[in-house]
């Protein structure tokens, strides 16, 4: 198979905690979001999977050390960013898992080479590689009305992977709903097609990729649409012969989200407008740049990134009559960018490496403006100085074979997150609750240190403590309760009667130490197993900016994960599985008055051989039908996650 162009890699990583996705549970899961979720570090902002979280909602972290709409881990795809230029969010839907061929998940290992947003680590996505013919097929229908189909092939320089999908969805409110409530249903597409040939050792290649998702929120007249393409280009000689490896990229990313959000009546019985959404173009780019040479034992990397983010929210509010009465234009520029240099030394029990990089970020052209519909009158104006500074981070780290079957590690590293400009300059709402921008955010800093052993015998495994501190979190907190305008931040306007109004801030501090562990193995040759857990206790301390959150626990962030699988391959034809996914207790707001209870989901699937590489299956997820609270408001009303969702399909993957 031909791969995109890259280097080998340095080898170092092995010191960090880092799971490996396999393209087994790649195949298992429907979607690439839930597949990494197998990794217990992993979670979007909210307890739901892209089936049927809002785009907002889709961050990305590693480790509950505060969850985030804005993305707190960095995910790439063959090096280039793939979280949305606006938000940080990613569009999990545009990343069918038949066009990826694996995943690494780095937890807490810093900046290093990555850059700017691999604050509590990186997902590094590796595209597929081309071969000639088909290489990934999939279809499956299921309840609710439920349709996917995604593929992928073409020839040893071509790879072409689209997917396509449909459900009427569920929902979410499942106690006392009323009239307002609707499904979360959704239609996605998405196509890519990469090109690569060798010029005489010079590895070239090309990707384009579109995508758009349509879904409903969960609320009469509340939905999102969300669309975009991204594009890629790479020079890359893993070895030249003169000056080492080295590798060129330049991508760009350009997405568009129109999200509409509703107030909700007491008895949802109806909803009032609340916000439109309308457009919000936004682009991104970027370059990178690395060099890498190879000593007897000695490896080294020098490299150097710079994204570009640029966006505009286009939005109406304020309804009076069910009729939209004010406009709002926000948004603005940022730039993040910084040079690397890291090493990596390997010879006998030992393996150490170390690298520093040094970032420069930058927020300009912020503006936020509103006016009148009816008279274009302006009401307010608020452009912001520009705001920059330098971040110096770095990473180092041990590790020690004891025997070819154990052996034990050490860590420390401090990574950083620009804000975003969804962050820095769009003000929401979600149902009766309302969150301000803030223009003057710092970017975040995490700093960690942790120790770790695992070994080979009997079973692979492998087990980690860890100390983070995150400085200047960039954190939703409450400023006051509807009804009314509130008097510390009138420019919110009114605020409703069960809403509540938040504004984003450098709050503090938060303080987190853990453990994690994860191991796999086999019983018999025909019987599989895994599981994996994390345990994080996380505590803000709000200092001076929101002492009111000292002690209290980051929204959205269990204390402990769980996961846990067999697979048992009865006869060269049948093979059974089973995955389960625990979630402890976690709140849904900075306050922890809205608690989320614990919450258990058990997966099974089973699959018959029709030959190599083809199976037909069945697979009945949520099989308990477990009610799993994913977010509740200020009235307390609670959203779920999905039910029991039975679906069979057919699947063929070489």
């Amino acid at each position: 198979m031909v791969y995109p162009p890259r280097l080998p890699p340095l080898g170092g990583e092995a010191v960090f905690s880092a799971v490996q996705i396999t393209p087994e549970t790649l195949k298992e899961e429907p979607r690439i979001d839930q597949a990494l979720e197998t990794s217990p570090g992993f979670s979007l902002f909210r307890r739901t999977s892209s089936l049927s979280a809002n785009p907002t909602t889709q961050g990305v972290s590693l480790r509950s050390i505060a969850g985030s709409g804005a993305s707190r881990a960095l995910v790439t795809l063959d090096g280039a960013p793939v979280n949305d230029p606006f938000g940080g969010w990613v569009i999990w839907t545009a990343l069918p898992s038949e066009g990826i061929e694996g995943a690494t998940i780095v937890r807490g290992a810093g900046a290093g080479p990555y850059g700017a947003g691999a604050l509590t680590g990186v997902v590094a996505l590796t595209e597929r590689g081309a071969r000639d013919g088909l290489g990934a097929l999939d279809l499956s229908v299921g309840e609710r009305n439920s349709y996917r189909a995604a593929v992928s092939g073409g020839t040893p320089s071509v790879l072409i992977t689209a997917s396509a999908e449909t459900t009427d969805g569920y929902i979410p409110v499942r106690t006392n709903p009323g009239p307002a409530d609707r499904p979360l249903d959704l239609e996605d597409a998405n196509a890519s097609i990469r090109v690569q040939h060798d010029f005489n050792g010079v590895q070239a290649a090309v990707r384009l990729e579109t995508f758009e998702e349509r879904r409903g929120a969960g609320l009469e007249g509340a939905r999102s649409d969300a669309k975009g393409t991204s594009e890629t280009f790479t020079l890359a000689d893993p070895d030249s012969g003169i000056i080492g490896g080295w590798r060129l990229q330049a991508w760009a990313r350009s997405s568009d989200l129109a999200n509409t959000s509703v107030s909700v009546a007491p008895d949802r019985s109806s909803t009032t407008p609340a916000n439109n959404e309308y457009s919000t173009p936004a682009e991104g780019y970027g370059l990178n740049a690395e060099l890498q040479e190879h000593w007897g034992p000695v490896s080294w990397q020098f490299g150097a990134d710079a994204r570009w983010a640029l966006g505009t929210d286009h939005e109406l509010f304020k309804a009076v009559s069910n009729q939209y009465t004010m406009g709002r234009i926000a948004g603005g520029q940022t730039f993040v960018g910084g040079a690397y240099i890291e090493s990596a030394y390997a010879q006998g029990p030992w393996l150490v490496t170390a690298g520093v990089r040094e970032d420069y970020w930058q927020s300009t052209d912020s503006q936020r403006r509103e006016y009148v519909l009816a008279t274009g009158a302006v009401t307010l104006n608020n452009p912001t100085p520009e705001a920059d500074g330098t971040v110096p981070t770095g990473r180092i780290g041990a590790r020690y074979a004891i025997d070819p079957d154990l052996w034990v590690r050490t860590a420390a590293y401090a990574g950083f997150r620009a804000p975003t400009l969804n962050e820095l300059d769009r003000p929401f709402r979600v149902g009766n609750d309302v969150t301000e921008a803030n223009p003057l955010l710092r970017p975040e800093k995490l700093y960690g240190v942790e120790a770790g052993l695992g070994g080979d015998r009997f079973a692979n495994w492998q087990l980690t403590l860890f100390y983070n501190q995150l400085k200047d979190p960039v954190t939703n907190v409450t400023i006051g309760k509807g009804p009314g305008v509130i008097a510390a931040l009138p420019i919110a306007g009114f605020i409703s009667a069960g809403g509540t109004l938040f504004q984003r801030e450098n709050a503090g501090q938060i303080n987190a130490y853990g453990v994690e562990g994860d191991a796999n193995g086999d019983i018999i040759s025909s019987l599989s197993w895994r599981a994996a857990f994390a345990y994080t206790h996380a505590r803000v301390d709000g200092e001076e900016v929101a002492p009111q959150l000292t002690g209290l626990k980051p929204a959205q962030t269990p204390a402990w994960t769980a996961t846990a699988g067999l697979d048992w391959r009865t006869t060269d034809k049948l093979t059974l599985s089973s995955f389960m996914r625990y979630v402890s207790t976690s709140f849904d707001d900075d306050q922890n008055t809205r608690r989320l209870p614990p919450g258990a989901e058990l997966d099974l699937r089973g699959a018959w051989s029709l030959g190599p590489a083809k199976e037909i299956y069945v697979a009945i997820d949520n099989v308990a039908n477990a009610n799993i609270s994913t977010g509740k408001t200020a009235n307390f009303v609670t959203s779920l996650s999905e039910p029991f969702t039975f679906r069979v399909g057919f699947s063929y993957r070489r």
